[in-house]
């Protein structure tokens, strides 16, 4: 749950796109099956980028830190 929290701030924001810049990387420079690590990278990042956490409603939390769930 701490993980998911953290993801879930701003901290864990800037994690995740640069983890998923990392990902897409290395999958364009392996090339072949290595674009399944590109295309998981490039989910992360936009993820990132939009501010948006898919683990956390596993933790209860919004997919937008800062929205509130009804």
């Amino acid at each position: 749950m701490a993980l998911i929290r953290f993801l879930a701030g701003s901290a864990g924001r800037a994690t995740r796109v640069v983890i998923g810049a990392v990902l897409m990387g290395l999958g364009a420079w392996l090339g072949g099956a290595g674009w399944v690590l590109f295309a998981i990278g490039a989910v992360m990042a936009a993820a990132g980028a939009a501010d948006v956490c898919f683990l956390a409603p596993l933790a209860h939390l919004p997919l937008r830190p800062g929205t509130e769930r009804s």
